[in-house]
């Protein structure tokens, strides 16, 4: 009987100790898997228990939680979904996108920063209040990108900086989506709508402003400028360069034209004369002259080719790997190898406003807590010094002149001296080009640095940097200088 009895005490006690181990196998090492199990009932609900802090640009609120009284306790809502959907992204049942997902925990409550924020609100039985995030957008600039673009095309970005502080004072991506679609607690509705703007050929749910690259055309020429002006600073605008109507290519058999296949002078024209007719010949015999590496060298000072964070993820710009010399030339007027965000390029133009010093481009100006004490403020921040005080001095004459005089009259407002570089950029074999803009205003004292890019057939099979983008970066620098 003893040994019955024995027998069975064993028994137990391994069953018990397989039952603990189980119980610490499902709390600790299966634990974040069940949490995020799509079957988690109780974790669908906590995603809306919080409540959520407010988005807000300028004056205007433009994400927050709304109580519901519910079981679904806290909805999130947008106000003009559609023109800030790429900055302020989306809360889904089961995911966040944009500043959403970029400052989840400050907005959810459950950052270190509100540890006596939650303490609070846990003694007084109230729900968890996130922070606001208030953002560096300008509203008025948002919109007059937002309508201006969407006029001129249906595909593109702009994005306008303040120059001296790196502020993001718009940011928009046409196509645009609601956000509201895919805010709703229902994981089936949401799935339905993300699947359907997935699946959309036009990729709605891409910013473009940020998120992929492509070839800047002529605008990069700026790049190509600076860095001969950072070589040589006995060149300006008045020295004289070779501008052939067609450059040989070396090791090919094939030259490279002006566009549509102009003159652009009698062969030798100033530095000044061929930015402002956007003659391709001249820069890209610079190019080869100074050689991939300092032309890679220059690039890099502008933030060409380093990870960047707003704190959305930036795609890295590039001007791709070294070639030959006749790659080199057409990389040397935007096309080939070298690919840009819209960001980027308007990175290039602040910095030619600001003296020649990049500034961090930011998108968030503060973050307050529920009590409105101040938890982190954006202070602006030197990323590089893309150029000497002088050569951006230069740099900034010519641009005034292509806006003045040049391709870019387009993008003239009256009563304020603006400067720019406009590009029609070649895509692939009998596609439309992609049509940009790079400016700023006023030139004395710059308040805002603008890209317009607008996509490849978008416009229409003829769209020009000057007739289709310059129109757009008017728009938006009137609304900054409005203010």
């Amino acid at each position: 009987m003893n040994g019955t009895l024995k027998r069975v005490a064993v028994a137990c006690l391994v069953m018990f100790g397989l039952l603990l181990v189980n119980v610490n196998y499902l709390q600790v090492v299966k634990a974040e898997e069940l949490r995020e199990d799509n079957r988690n009932f109780r974790r669908f609900f906590e995603r809306y228990e919080n409540q959520r802090g407010r988005i807000i640009a300028g004056n205007e609120v433009i994400a927050e939680s709304v109580d519901t009284k519910g079981d679904i306790r806290f909805e999130r809502r947008y106000r003009n979904g559609r023109l800030y959907a790429h900055v302020i992204g989306f809360f889904a049942p089961e995911s966040e996108r944009g500043i959403e997902a970029a400052r989840n925990k400050l907005l959810d409550g459950t950052s270190a920063d509100l540890v006596v924020r939650r303490a609070v609100d846990l003694l007084t039985n109230k729900p968890t209040r996130g922070a606001d995030i208030e953002l560096t957008i300008d509203p008025r600039a948002q919109r007059a990108a937002y309508e201006s673009l969407r006029r001129a095309g249906r595909k593109g970005a702009v994005v306008a900086l303040d120059p001296k502080t790196g502020a993001i004072k718009a940011m928009v991506s046409l196509p645009t989506y609601d956000p509201n679609e895919l805010a709703v607690p229902n994981k089936g509705k949401v799935a339905q709508a993300y699947n359907k703007l997935d699946a959309d050929k036009d990729q709605p749910l891409l910013n473009r402003a940020i998120e992929t690259t492509y070839a800047p055309g002529s605008t990069y020429k700026v790049v190509t400028t600076a860095a001969l002006l950072s070589e040589d600073d006995t060149v300006g605008p008045q020295t004289m360069v070779d501008a052939p109507q067609v450059l040989p290519l070396p090791g090919t058999t094939v030259g490279l034209p002006n566009y549509a296949g102009a003159a652009c002078g009698s062969g030798r024209v100033t530095l000044q004369f061929a930015l402002e007719k956007s003659c391709n010949t001249p820069f890209a015999k610079i190019g080869m002259q100074l050689g991939y590496e300092k032309m890679k060298e220059q690039a890099a000072r502008f933030g060409i080719g380093e990870p960047l964070q707003i704190p959305l993820n930036v795609a890295t710009s590039s001007i791709g790997k070294k070639e030959d010399d006749a790659a080199l030339a057409m990389a040397s007027i935007g096309q080939r190898s070298v690919q840009m965000t819209p960001l980027q390029m308007a990175m290039v133009a602040a910095a030619v406003a600001n003296d020649g010093t990049v500034m961090k481009p930011y998108l968030v100006d503060k973050v307050v807590s529920p009590d409105g004490d101040t938890l982190e403020e954006t202070e602006p921040d030197e990323l590089s010094e893309a150029m000497s005080p002088d050569a951006a001095r230069k740099l900034r004459q010519m641009m005034v002149s292509v806006v003045a005089q040049g391709t870019a009259t387009a993008a003239q407002i009256p009563g304020v001296t603006v400067g720019g570089k406009t590009g029609t950029a070649e895509t692939s074999d009998n596609a439309p080009p992609h049509a940009w803009f790079i400016g700023f205003a006023p030139a004395e004292n710059p308040k805002v640095a603008v890209c317009v890019f607008v996509q490849s057939g978008a416009a229409g099979d003829r769209a020009t940097g000057g007739g289709t983008a310059a129109p757009v970066a008017r728009e938006v620098m009137q609304a900054v200088l409005r203010r």
